[in-house]
């Protein structure tokens, strides 16, 4: 932008990814509006506010110094938690788990806002550590620590999808922090060992039936394998153009689970097809590479950490929703950034792209934000 007219404070703002992710919100409460059978309430009116105010928290976050960061790494991770604690003592229960906080004004998902907090805490604490220690127990055991505390909480409420990208996200921040390779490679393997005996000993049975529905939905098309069912159905029935908006039958008729939630990318895709589908998916490609850019620019080991672990968390988002509303995994209700109504994952997103744009703004003029 020019900034001989535009505010300086506005200039800097990365609007080749903003100007992307309001259009795709757009959408987003297009669908919403659709869903609710033409209704701005109760999904599409909220949804926009939301990204709203959030908007302003992550141009807030994107101010805060280097150091700010950096100090509040292991408060927050601390106190978020103590949250999950108090999930597990006091939370409220919806759909069989326990995972919410009742705060009066607002429920809160604790678990959400550990996948942003073990990046940054990760980040701080791969920053602390000599080069010459990455390589040693030392940096396996501290940080495998700090992944598997909030996970092991996260897993008794239960959430097996929350847990994995909280894994997920330390997991990658381990791999670009430069633990070796083998490490990774015997983790897999073990994983592969593991996974029958966690499968039959350790996930409960809607779990199980996830993973069993998964590999063969058809097998009980009107149970177990209805969502999957679905929304296969909602998105192919789209072809290329769709069906028109607010002509969605699959979600209006209530057919599609969820159409609001887990399955939005569906009911999307049913009213504006192929064309939709593609649109949404190079936003977040458009998003994602620009987090990505922004990493491999930063000077410094905490910075680069920071933004590629926040990219990687919205990337978990995206693909896993994806993935599951195609039948390509099993359904683990992970909601669709930007798209899906939910405030505490709208929250948990924002807090990362905010976070990026913190970083972005250091790498603009190294050593003026540390």
């Amino acid at each position: 932008m020019n900034r001989s007219v535009v505010p300086d404070a506005v200039a800097r703002q990365p609007w080749q990814m903003l100007i992307p992710l309001f259009a795709l919100v757009s959408l987003g409460g297009a669908v919403l509006y659709s869903a609710a059978g033409g209704h701005l309430q109760p999904y599409a009116l909220s949804h926009v506010i939301r990204f709203l105010v959030f908007l302003v928290m992550a141009i807030v976050i994107s101010r805060f110094s280097r150091n700010l960061f950096r100090q509040a790494a292991y408060p927050i991770y601390g106190g978020i938690v103590v949250l999950l604690v108090l999930v597990e003592s006091i939370g409220a229960m919806g759909g069989g788990s326990q995972r919410w906080l009742n705060l009066g004004f607002m429920t809160l998902q604790p678990s959400e806002l550990m996948k942003p907090a073990i990046v940054l805490v990760l980040a701080k604490f791969y920053e602390s550590l000599p080069a010459s220690m990455i390589g040693s127990w030392r940096g396996l055991v501290p940080a495998g620590v700090l992944i598997g505390i909030p996970a092991f909480l996260v897993i008794l409420q239960p959430d097996l999808g929350t847990a994995l990208a909280i894994c997920f996200g330390g997991a990658i921040i381990m791999f670009l922090a430069g633990l070796p390779l083998w490490w990774f490679v015997s983790a897999g393997v073990g994983a592969l060992i593991a996974i029958p005996i966690a499968f039959f000993t350790l996930l409960h049975g809607y779990q199980r039936n996830r993973v069993l529905t998964f590999l063969n939905p058809e097998e009980d098309p009107l149970g177990t394998g209805y969502h999957i069912t679905q929304s296969k159905i909602a998105i192919g029935s789209g072809g290329i153009f769709g069906k028109g908006f607010g002509n969605g039958s699959q979600s209006h008729l209530q057919y599609l689970p969820e159409p609001h939630t887990d399955f939005v990318f569906a009911t999307m895709a049913e009213e504006w097809g192929m064309i939709g589908g593609f649109f949404v998916i190079a936003v977040f490609g458009i998003v994602l590479f620009w987090g990505l850019s922004v990493a491999r620019k930063s000077p410094d080991r905490f910075s680069s950490l920071l933004a590629a672990g926040m990219t990687a968390t919205v990337f978990f988002y995206v693909a896993i929703n994806l993935m599951m509303v195609m039948g390509l995994a099993p359904v683990v209700g992970i909601p669709l950034p930007f798209m899906s109504h939910g405030g505490t994952s709208m929250l948990t997103n924002m807090i990362c792209i905010g976070s990026i744009m913190a970083v972005n703004r250091w790498n603009q003029k190294p050593g003026s934000f540390s």
